[in-house]
């Protein structure tokens, strides 16, 4: 059943377009150009990011900065291994998942810091990465409270993340 959810959601769009007598061809290559604009424009926001977050690992700061936070972290009750995760989640995505399979490796899916890993990664946001692209495309300069709102919401992800799973799965 699943696997025709998608064609049959198309072909529904499609037909009804047609009966009332729209042109789809038309309104697809209008929202393929549109869409072309948009990544155009939001571009050199993506990589400037992306190359931050690279440079960011690849100098060791990432290695220093979870130094630095590891105790704090133990206070809170999250396992420091994961904090590499958390500085770097709301940059990128990529390089989280890739830190995250980096802790997993080194202590196990199963353990309690790889499921509060694989939690972290599910319950937070690449913040600034999110900002550029759908700020880009509506061409909004100023982010006033959306940066410091959306990285409170990602530490409260965190530390729920860290919390529940120390609940669900005792050690």
């Amino acid at each position: 059943m699943s696997d025709y959810v998608v064609p049959v959601l198309l072909a529904g769009a499609a037909l009804y377009a047609l009966a009332r007598r729209k042109d789809v061809y038309a309104a697809l290559t209008d929202g393929a150009a549109e869409g072309l604009k948009t990544v155009w424009r939001i571009f050199p926001s993506l990589v400037a990011l992306l190359t931050a977050v690279y440079m960011f690992r690849a100098s060791g700061a990432l290695d220093s900065l979870t130094a630095w936070c590891a105790p704090a972290l133990g206070w809170l009750g999250v396992p420091p291994e994961t904090a590499g995760i958390m500085l770097v989640r709301p940059i990128s995505g990529s390089a989280a998942l890739a830190v995250a399979g980096e802790v997993m490796a080194a202590h196990g899916p199963d353990s309690t810091v790889g499921r509060t890993a694989a939690v972290m990664l599910g319950c937070s946001e690449t913040t600034f990465y999110t900002v550029a692209v759908y700020f880009g495309a509506a061409r909004i300069r100023r982010t006033r409270h959306t940066i410091p709102a959306a990285l409170v919401a990602d530490v409260t992800g965190f530390l729920a993340a860290a919390w529940t799973v120390k609940l669900f799965f005792p050690e």
